[in-house]
């Protein structure tokens, strides 16, 4: 192989692991793609990939002994861009199947870098509010929950927007977000003292509750990828640590300068409720997550099957091995879909993934075990909250043998 276009295929596929990096995309989906398009472009790769760092290594298939390359960056942990994973994969498929040169890949992933945020400022500002208000929706607890929630998660979202302008801000955004709701929360019980402030706590800084990251660490474990895999779910539990001390230190703040609220009993949602939530925060999860308009209706759909599912399965099996069931007709879906649509199955997994909040449990349950007051009343949450993880993981193991997306992403 000429050095030139030895040289240009290995700066493709090194842009391309950074733009799947930044993506989120799961360390041991990541390095298995990689494998696989470096054999379309007729070139031998390994690859070691964590949040933090990107290891490759390249070679002409023929002589790997003489012309091995290595490449090491250091990186920082991606955020979920469903838009960009989309258009990253659909620019790789056009390049395996000879639609595009490698020059104008390489120019068009590039485009797809510099792609700006395709929602303006305000309706990712709506979207913040919204994606509050519906948690406390799903939880069921009242109106007052719902509005206090709501007009939060606005502020939390300007708090966001300092935190890009002031790095220093951006450090510290999760104990200052938590700090900024508890605050806000308790100033709101006088008004409304029939608000149960934790819970609204908890459902205005809901975007930065790291479920997720738990639950593809978890995913990353249960595949062998134990470098990765660890530091995700040891960066999720520090981000919950830093979630919890930042509300406890608004409390105490405004304890002091406020002082105590008699709370009220509060008339709780009516069930229909639920079914609201879910279309509200799909639709919020799909501007925070990026995701294209043309996916969009596949992504609220998996919210719904997801809710729906671990409704009915919980009814007969308990809350636990309902949401196993609904893991994994979400897997079934999001390969089947990623078979039809020759699409990543993460662009309409993740979206119903979220709906079943697993770190929210997680949360509640270090709140009852430091302070030893319930936010909401949960039987067994500790327990129930690592049997909630376990069976996400396991759902999604056991749909990837049901139903296989015949993909590497």
């Amino acid at each position: 192989m000429p050095t030139k276009l030895f040289k240009k295929r290995r700066k493709f596929l090194i842009y391309l692991a950074k733009t799947l990096h930044q993506c989120g995309t799961p360390a041991y989906q990541l390095e298995g793609h990689l494998v696989k398009i470096s054999a379309a472009l007729e070139l031998g790769g390994s690859f070691l990939i964590s949040p933090t760092s990107i290891t490759c290594v390249f070679w002409p298939k023929d002589d790997r002994e003489n012309q091995e390359h290595s490449y090491i960056a250091r990186v920082q942990p991606g955020d979920l861009d469903l838009g960009l994973l989309a258009r990253t994969d659909e620019l790789v498929e056009e390049l395996c199947s000879g639609q595009r040169d490698l020059d104008d890949a390489l120019l068009r992933l590039e485009e797809i870098n510099n792609k700006p945020n395709p929602y303006p400022r305000w309706v990712i500002f709506i979207a913040f509010g919204l994606a509050s208000a519906a948690f406390s929706m799903l939880m069921g607890t009242s109106w007052a929950d719902v509005i206090a929630s709501f007009m939060i998660g606005l502020g939390i979202y300007g708090l966001v927007m300092v935190g890009e302008k002031h790095p220093r801000i951006q450090s510290a955004l999760d104990p200052l977000a938590a700090l900024f709701a508890a605050f806000a929360a308790s100033a709101i019980a006088f008004i409304a003292p029939s608000i149960n402030m934790a819970l609204v706590v908890l459902a205005s800084i809901i975007v930065f509750i790291p479920g997720l990251a738990l639950t593809v660490g978890l995913s990353e474990l249960a595949a062998r990828d134990l470098i990765s895999g660890t530091v995700r779910v040891m960066d999720a539990l520090m981000s919950l640590f830093k979630l919890y001390f930042g509300a406890f230190l608004g409390f105490a703040i405004a304890s002091v300068l406020l002082g105590n609220v008699e709370q009220v009993e509060a008339v709780r949602l009516p069930k229909w409720s639920g079914w609201l939530a879910v279309l509200v925060l799909s639709f919020s999860l799909m501007v925070m997550f990026k995701i294209r308009l043309k996916d969009a209706p596949w992504g609220v759909a998996a919210g719904f099957l997801g809710h729906s599912v671990s409704i009915v399965a919980s009814a007969y099996f308990g809350s636990a091995l309902g949401i196993f069931f609904a893991a994994l007709f979400l897997g079934i879906y999001a390969n089947l879909f990623a078979r039809w649509r020759k699409a990543p199955a993460a662009i309409v997994l993740l979206q119903g993934i979220v709906v079943l909040v697993p770190g929210s449990k997680l949360y509640m349950g270090l709140n009852t075990v430091i302070s030893g007051k319930e936010i909401l009343h949960i039987e067994q949450i500790g327990s129930q909250s690592f049997l909630i993880l376990m069976s996400l993981v396991a759902g999604l193991i056991f749909a990837n043998i049901i139903a296989d997306p015949r993909r590497s992403l």
